[in-house]
């Protein structure tokens, strides 16, 4: 069920003193319990196993919105550590609803991200960036990530509009597709080559993760790849990575 919303019509987080109220307004989903109902594909729940937490799992394969987050927040940390990080927000916003979040000002937000324990190495910054995303997904996908890639068939639309987003570069981008496809069966046309080198069998990401053996398997790969002096695609590190 979608209506509209401002700011003021929910309570702040405990975690930030201030509320102030926007004159910006957003579509929003029903507000409790966002994707609870739902799932990313209408297919079903995605089976990534990536934080140990069954909860925050949990959030992964049914929210779009949250998937998006965490493969955000995949960088200069732990893959466990990023994709814990939405259900961080979750339990102290109680929603992780893009409409919500963008009305939001950038300031509170951050003030959310960066109250301990952080949901990054960088909350600051991280924040801002998970904030700016949700004013896109408010301003362009009726505040919800799967609607990226609900109205397409295409895997390279998907790409481009992922490229918009602030921190998915070209990696980023052909990990979140992989990710997609492999674990939440949302399988666009031309998905592998899209993917690239992620769209393979090979166990180098967390689109490749669904239960403690294939975690265990990526981890060991990782290794593999840094003693070889190779990246996630195969590509030689320069001196200085």
């Amino acid at each position: 069920m979608w209506g509209e919303v401002t700011l003021s019509a929910y309570p702040c987080s405990p975690h930030v003193t201030t509320c102030v109220q926007r004159t910006t307004t957003y579509a929003v989903s029903g507000m409790e319990g966002h994707g609870a109902g739902d799932d990313i594909a209408g297919r079903g729940l995605g089976d990534l196993y990536i934080t140990g937490d069954p909860e925050a799992d949990g959030l992964l394969n049914r929210d779009g919105t949250a998937l998006l987050i965490g493969m955000l927040l995949d960088q200069q940390v732990p893959m466990e550590w990023a994709f814990a990080g939405p259900h961080k927000l979750a339990t102290r916003l109680g929603h992780v609803d893009a409409a919500r979040i963008a009305a939001t000002s950038e300031d509170e937000f951050v003030a959310v991200c960066v109250a301990k324990p952080a949901i990054h190495r960088f909350p600051g910054s991280m924040g801002k960036r998970i904030h700016a995303t949700c004013v896109i997904l408010a301003e362009r996908y009726g505040g919800r990530a799967e609607n990226m890639w609900s109205d397409i068939d295409d895997a390279g639309e998907l790409a481009r509009r992922l490229r918009t987003l602030p921190g998915y570069g070209e990696e980023k981008t052909r990990i979140f597709i992989a990710l997609l496809a492999k674990r939440h069966g949302v399988r666009l046309d031309g998905w592998r080559d899209a993917a690239g080198k992620f769209g393979d069998d090979v166990p180098r990401s967390v689109a490749d993760i669904d239960g403690p053996e294939s975690l265990a398997k990526v981890r060991d790969w990782k290794q593999e790849q840094k003693a070889a002096k190779r990246d996630k695609q195969d590509r030689p590190l320069s001196d200085g990575a």
